[in-house]
């Protein structure tokens, strides 16, 4: 069985910077597409950053510049770096391998 746990939400300043960590257990996650989304309450869920099995990135583009995806294959785990964080960014962060979810980490910018 696949799990995905989510950790380092929280609450930042704009400007700030959080780093998430997805680590998974039941499946390696250099084995498929590991993807990281966001969501505002009431909003659709919005596709923020992915690595697929072989490395290859790729943004949102409201997020290009400012968010790096990566791989730990020794842990297991997946982190989004998060830079320049702004007030927008605001949302449950989800990551996602194949039809498996995390339970999800607050992200809050705010002054």
């Amino acid at each position: 069985q696949v799990q995905l746990v989510e950790s380092g939400g929280g609450l930042v300043q704009p400007g700030g910077s959080l780093r998430l960590s997805c680590a998974a257990s039941g499946r390696t996650v250099r084995s498929a597409s590991t993807r990281w989304y966001r969501q505002v309450p009431g909003k659709q869920r919005e596709l923020v950053a992915s690595i697929s099995s072989g490395g290859t990135t790729n943004y949102a583009d409201s997020v290009k510049g400012r968010f790096t995806i990566s791989r730990d294959n020794a842990k297991n785990t997946v982190y989004l770096q998060m830079n320049s964080l702004k007030p927008e960014d605001t949302a449950d962060y989800y990551c996602n391998i194949l039809a498996h979810w995390g339970q999800g980490t607050q992200v809050t910018v705010s002054s």
